[in-house]
Parts: structure tokens; C-alpha cells; sequence
């Protein structure tokens, strides 16, 4: 059986994400799972990988668009390749 390829780094840059706006709109993981029937503490632990579908929903929960959620991750990327290139 063919492995599953994941790359942790941009896993756990999501992951953070997703904990950022949880927190920054003052929600629980609690309120979070009761509004959208999504265990959210399980894929913020990393313990469930997270559809794009689920991504999706989870954005129109917290009222922004892919585009934005992807943005904070794309300029901490481009952040660590400029340092990479720097060292």
C-alpha cells in the first residue's frame, strides 16, 4: 500500500492557524464542536488530518476565505525560505 505523503511543517503551520482564529474570535474548542459538529480539539492536536472540505467549513465558521486563512501561512514561508537563503 502506497504511503500517504504529508509535510508536518505545513500541517502544523495550519494546525496553528486554526488555533489563532479559534482564539482571536474568543471560542472554545467546546463552542467550536457544538456549532459545527466538527471535532476541532482532535485536529488541532494533530491526532485527525483535516480535509480541504473541512477547512472550507471551518473557514466560513470563523468568516474568512481560504485566500485569507492561506495568506499568514504563505508569508511565514516565504519568511523561513529569505532566512534559509540569508544563512
Amino acid at each position: 500500500m502506497k504511503r500517504q505523503r504529508r509535510n508536518d511543517i505545513l500541517v502544523e503551520q495550519v494546525i496553528e492557524r486554526l488555533k489563532s482564529i479559534r482564539r482571536t474570535r474568543g471560542l472554545t474548542q467546546e463552542n467550536v464542536r457544538f456549532d459545527t459538529d466538527l471535532n476541532i480539539g482532535r485536529i488541532e492536536s494533530g491526532r485527525h488530518s483535516i480535509s480541504l472540505t473541512t477547512l472550507a467549513d471551518l473557514c466560513d465558521y470563523y468568516g474568512i476565505s481560504l485566500e485569507e486563512f492561506f495568506k499568514e501561512i504563505e508569508t511565514q514561508r516565504q519568511t523561513a525560505r529569505h532566512e534559509e537563503k540569508a544563512v
